[in-house]
């Protein structure tokens, strides 16, 4: 068993051989007062000087898997540690790469300020070679992590001492994987690659540090079915690769190639695509011109081990293989940005997701957008090659006053879309559309009748749209057409054994079998209706005092075998628009 946590790779679509996990023991001490820059703790003897313990990264300080398990308001921490490089390692380029640290960080190599990040949700890279040398080097990392401040997205991380209602145990510092990466002078930075299923090719753009030439090849069982190069031009070589054998990559069949790419003879990386479509008509989502109905769980990413860290990649997979097991066929990735190798597992199991954000920012001004647009470029960047990522929702319900900015709104929207113009965009889900690619709504209600009284008024009326947010709110909607779907819905509240603590939408079902009753009536409502195309069901499991979830927060089960068959059997019906 290795000592490493986490110790596979964090990146599977862009993997070199030569790289260094540097997860595990770390020096670590708290900055609560926030001193620590005054007090110049980036150099070691100082940092030493004051009460140092050991924490396990990737696992922030708030959960039990780092060994320390300190839940209060934590201002900034400090970690060190020690790495060997050898000579052969760095003879060309020295890379650092950090998955995700919550919030403000800046790094230090061998007591030399090497780098500053904001945004506790994107992946971050820093070109280290002036300042590391062969024999022992020592790495120390600054992280500031100001929540209380309203000016940072923080997504579900509670603004109180304690968690409440949808807000849970908050995250600091470390929590994704460190690494690094051993690379020539001449090396590809990065790769966007977009699938065009009608030509059978991909185009591919690969940015590179220097160099000539990038040459990709692709392979489908083993067999090679294509091949191209092109010359870079200002750092960038565009190329169209066509693939001889046209395998569609969908959900339930994850049809996926692998592919290799060049830069000259110096540089090397293995990746891999997806070969799929997807457009929208106004009354659905289609994936590879087939209507596609959503049947997504609404999947927020927490465990009481690791927090907002899975404690392992097995872990991390089996939450996606519960979830199909029930008949879902998606998730959101709710209000959070999912480390890399969710989108992996996703590829790899043929699972839709919806890439989101977090939010608990004020949008609407200067510092907010500030803090809020650079890190979610970022974001859609990092993730845009993932074939099992359907569309982008940059924000959640945003009817509140503090966010609730047409401008804002749609400046992300249009970013975005920029960024993407092949996947649909939402610009806040459940909230306020000013400019968005689907009309998506969230209703709670939990009588079935009603709800199939309330969208059957729009098979009645084309011009009605149900919406059960305020009616002040709704006013502001600007409907033009697009699909609709019911992004988050149920929520029972449903702990077995004990009802009082805890919450969940609706009053409690009298039984187990009510329970089943109530998701089949709610479901049912939802696949029948001509004008919805996706539903969302909330949630995947419980998390902390939020106890209405289809499993319980250690993933155990909550129903009894008879009650999720129920619920797969509901989930699978076929819908009105896949008829």
């Amino acid at each position: 068993m290795t000592s490493i946590p986490r110790p596979e790779h964090p990146r599977p679509q862009f993997v070199r051989d030569s790289w260094m996990n540097l997860n595990g023991e770390w020096e670590f001490r708290f900055d609560l007062g926030n001193s620590g820059l005054e007090r110049e703790f980036h150099r070691y003897d100082n940092f030493k000087d004051g009460d140092v313990r050991s924490i396990t990264v990737p696992f922030c300080p708030e959960s039990r898997l780092s060994g320390i398990g300190y839940t209060d308001w934590i201002a900034a921490v400090w970690y060190s540690r020690t790495v060997n490089l050898t000579a052969e390692q760095v003879k060309g380029r020295v890379l650092i790469h950090f998955g995700a640290v919550d919030y403000h960080s800046v790094l230090w190599v061998n007591e030399q300020r090497a780098g500053e990040h904001k945004g506790g949700y994107s992946s971050f890279t820093y070109d280290i070679t002036d300042f590391v040398h062969e024999g022992e080097n020592r790495l120390t990392l600054y992280a500031e992590d100001d929540l209380r401040s309203g000016k940072q997205p923080f997504g579900k991380q509670s603004d109180r001492y304690q968690s409440y209602a949808c807000s849970y145990t908050r995250t600091t510092g470390i929590w994704q994987t460190v690494w690094l990466e051993f690379v020539p002078e001449n090396y590809i930075r990065y790769a966007k690659i977009t699938p065009f299923i009608h030509e059978s090719c991909v185009r591919i753009e690969a940015e590179v540090s220097g160099g000539t030439t990038v040459t990709a090849e692709a392979f489908y069982d083993g067999r090679p079915v294509g091949k191209a190069s092109a010359r870079a031009v200002y750092g960038i070589a565009a190329i169209t690769l066509p693939v001889d054998e046209l395998h569609l990559w969908d959900v339930g069949q994850p049809e996926l190639y692998d592919l290799v790419l060049t830069l000259d003879d110096t540089d090397t990386l293995n990746s891999y695509f997806g070969m799929r479509s997807v457009e929208l008509k106004p009354d659905a989502l289609y994936l590879n011109g087939k209507p596609l109905f959503m049947r997504t769980v609404l999947d927020q990413g927490f465990n009481p081990e690791g927090v907002y860290t899975f404690p392992s990649d097995d872990y991390l997979k089996h939450d996606i293989e519960l979830s199909m097991e029930l008949g879902f066929n998606g998730a959101r990735l709710h209000q959070r940005v999912f480390e890399e190798r969710t989108l992996y597992w996703a590829d790899k199991l043929g699972y839709i997701v919806w890439g989101e954000y977090a939010n608990g920012v004020a949008l609407c001004d200067e510092s907010g957008i500030g803090n809020f647009l650079p890190e979610w470029m970022e974001v859609v960047r990092r993730d845009y090659s993932h074939p099992a990522l359907i569309g982008w929702c940059p924000e959640n319900e945003s009817y509140w006053k503090k966010d609730n900015n047409p401008i804002c709104q749609t400046m992300f929207y249009d970013v975005t879309k920029q960024m993407d113009p092949y996947r649909p965009v939402i610009d806040a889900s459940g909230g306020v559309h000013w400019k968005t690619d689907m009309f998506d709504i969230h209703d709670y209600d939990q009588n079935p009748d009603s709800l199939r009284k309330n969208l059957a008024r729009m098979v009645e009326d084309p011009t009605y749209l149900h919406n059960p947010i305020h009616q002040e709110q709704l006013k502001k909607h600007v409907y033009r057409g697009e699909p609709f779907w019911v992004s988050e819905y149920g929520g029972t509240y449903w702990k077995p054994g004990d009802n009082t603590d805890g919450w969940g939408y609706g009053s409690t079902p009298a039984s187990e079998a009510a329970f089943a009753e109530r998701y089949a009536g709610l479901t049912k409502v939802l696949l029948e209706c001509p004008r919805v195309c996706g539903f969302c069901y909330t949630q995947l499991t419980d998390i902390e005092q939020e106890q209405n979830g289809l499993y319980a927060y250690d993933r155990s089960p909550k129903f009894s075998r008879e009650t999720y068959e129920k619920i797969r059997e509901a989930n699978m019906t076929k819908a009105a628009v896949e008829k």
